[in-house]
């Protein structure tokens, strides 16, 4: 294991979260690598409304998002009542607000009201993380990154969806004072490029306070 016992001590529970096609799930890949870690990724290819949605979004949006609660709350809960996570660290490649995000963006005003009070009684049987990363890239290179995973379903994602779920959550990250690192992910390359993936384990292994913390990479 190559982390330091501070940063093992500190964050017990990593989270990674950005826009469709940030890169959250290969950054949560080799942090849990890295740090020897229990790795959590959304499995969003059990949604059965998922490809539905892209393609009829006001009729599926509902159904979608409320899939995507129960199943998320599954995963997180589990996660939760296993030891692992207060005894190791915990990598995941989303928190649970996700489902408030997108819900947010995705539903009509009395549908999100709704799917609101269910949330709220769901949030409270879990924990949150210790810190977030959040990677924030322009859309052109969301776009690029969609088009090079080469998913079916998400090769008619218009822009315009990926700014409004970048402005969702932007205004989340400053107006929550979760300890959070906001990279700006506009050239990332993690897999290849070591630096990159140094400026994140560098601002782990530090004692940061609760907050924004901005970092570019080289």
């Amino acid at each position: 294991m190559t982390a330091s016992i501070r940063s093992i001590m500190k964050h017990h529970f990593i989270a990674i979260e950005g826009n469709i096609g940030a890169g959250k799930t290969t950054l949560s890949q080799l942090l849990a690598q890295h740090y020897n870690a229990k790795l959590v990724l959304e499995e969003f290819a059990d949604n059965p409304f998922l490809s539905k949605f892209y393609e009829n979004p006001k009729q599926y949006a509902f159904p979608l998002e409320l899939f995507f609660l129960a199943e998320r709350f599954k995963q997180q809960q589990e996660m939760v009542k296993s030891n692992d996570l207060f005894q190791n660290i915990t990598v995941s490649d989303y928190i649970f607000t996700k489902c408030l995000l997108f819900a947010k963006v995705n539903l009509p005003e009395e549908e999100f009201r709704l799917y609101q009070k269910m949330f709220d009684v769901f949030v409270q049987q879990l924990t949150q993380p210790d810190i977030l990363i959040f990677l924030h890239a322009p859309v052109n290179k969301l776009q690029g990154n969609i088009k090079k995973r080469n998913r079916k379903f998400e090769q008619s994602i218009p822009d315009e969806y990926l700014f409004k779920l970048q402005e969702t959550y932007t205004s989340y990250i400053k107006q929550h004072n979760i300890k959070t690192i906001f990279v700006d992910a506009s050239n990332a390359d993690f897999l290849y490029n070591e630096k990159h993936f140094k400026v994140i384990t560098d601002a782990l292994d530090k004692d940061l306070e609760e907050g924004q913390h901005y970092f570019t990479l080289p």
